[in-house]
């Protein structure tokens, strides 16, 4: 267990430290940051979406690894990559989020509750609506439809 555990948060590390490097742009890192960040949520949280849906068929062992990334995610705070200023530039992240910083910083926290309320079984994923509906509240107050880049 400690080993697939370790086996597990080496690999986001390395998937994470990748990911970064592919975003990072260093005139505006913040927004790097943010857009890695939650590009690793959706790789992970996107199959495990696509399984419950049926669209791709339920691997209990590649559920139980989604899970478990999204529950080493969640304890990465990255609301702290929203400073004042890293509103401009290449981002779909709405302005509302600088002037409802608390409201925005609550979702965050229901987010990582929702994840944390996750469990992979044999034959499903417990509790995948709470993170869908945490995702959506989030993105339909503070994230843009359209990117502007």
């Amino acid at each position: 267990m400690r080993f697939l555990r370790t086996a597990t948060i080496t690999a986001l590390a390395a998937t994470l430290s990748a990911t970064t490097l592919a975003h990072q742009v260093k005139e505006e890192p913040n927004q790097s940051y943010r857009q890695s960040y939650f590009a690793l949520i959706g790789a992970n949280a996107g199959p495990l979406f696509g399984m419950a849906q049926g669209k791709i068929d339920y691997d209990a062992a590649q559920a139980s690894t989604h899970v478990n990334n999204l529950k080493a995610l969640s304890n990465i705070d990255v609301t702290t990559a929203f400073p004042a200023g890293s509103d401009k530039g290449t981002t779909r992240a709405k302005p509302e989020i600088w002037s409802n910083k608390d409201d925005f910083k609550n979702k965050f926290a229901a987010m990582k509750d929702a994840v944390n309320a996750l469990s992979a079984g044999d034959k499903s994923i417990q509790n995948l609506g709470g993170l869908g509906q945490s995702c959506k509240a989030c993105h339909d107050d503070y994230k843009a439809k359209d990117y502007l880049y």
